[in-house]
């Protein structure tokens, strides 16, 4: 194979559906990037060629042009699993999960080992609502390498949606045994805490999740929701004004039509 020099990053992004006072859905992980770069000198109407130039558009956003040149490589090397999988990360971009899941599919025929093509395609699968093939992907992900810990995190996303509560917590609880500074599982605890009513852990895990970061208005507010439900409704209050602060626009609905005056005599 090739040498391709490998970029990776996660992009973080939060979901929050319901009202104050009732516990939010858990934080999840967006698509992964995975990218690969070559050597600026290739052949014109190479295969290499094409996916350098593949690569650029989609550094600058042009995700069709970049699905275009990928597809060029492709048919130059039917067996490029690269190319495979970065197509499918376009097409993730562009919100065509039913190609991206396509193309993952491919990558992971030529490449059965390849744990990113398992996970992202565990991300288009939830993407459609398909939790049961999103969980199915993610735990691949995760027999292919043990310590996978954003696998970990999206599986226990996943088993939320399908209300499975202890085997989303179980989840949770392994990715902040791999990295304990994951703010995203100790939220993530703290959630399914509040769902079995242990709110006093629930209070200590979100205190973690709040301590690694402090700017997510989520943890705020469902830590609020919390302590009301030991009685500390001043403590709630304060978390729900601080989540307002933070930009969390349900909470500061819910505050404008009755958390105000809730709040004013506490």
């Amino acid at each position: 194979m090739k040498k391709r020099n490998v970029f990776f990053g996660a992009i973080l992004s939060l979901i929050s559906i319901s009202q104050p006072l009732i516990i939010k859905s858990g934080v999840v992980l967006s698509t992964a990037s995975l990218m690969f770069a070559l050597p600026e000198k290739v052949n014109s109407e190479s295969n290499d060629f094409y996916f350098n130039s593949a690569f650029k558009k989609s550094e600058k956003g042009d995700y069709y042009g970049a699905i275009s040149d990928y597809s060029k490589a492709i048919e130059i090397d039917p067996n490029d699993s690269f190319s495979f999988f970065n197509r499918a990360w376009n097409k993730g971009k562009l919100k065509d999960y039913y190609g991206a899941i396509s193309d993952y599919s491919k990558a992971i025929e030529i490449n059965s080992n390849d744990q990113e093509a398992y996970y992202n395609r565990g991300i288009a699968k939830r993407n459609l609502e398909d939790y049961y093939g999103a969980i199915s992907d993610y735990s691949k992900a995760i027999e292919i390498n043990p310590k996978y810990v954003y696998a970990y995190q999206n599986r226990g996303v996943a088993k939320e949606y399908l209300q499975d509560y202890e085997g989303a917590l179980k989840d949770y609880e392994t990715a902040i045994s791999i990295d304990s500074d994951y703010y995203l599982a100790w939220s993530g605890v703290g959630n399914m805490k509040i769902k079995s009513e242990d709110y006093y852990g629930a209070i200590s895990a979100l205190n973690k999740a709040i301590k690694l970061n402090p700017s997510d208005s989520d943890f705020y507010n469902n830590r609020g929701i919390a302590k009301t439900k030991i009685g500390d409704d001043k403590g709630g209050c304060d978390d729900y004004k601080k989540a307002i602060s933070l930009g969390d626009k349900e909470t500061e609905k819910w505050f404008k039509t009755e958390g105000a005056a809730w709040c004013r005599e506490m």
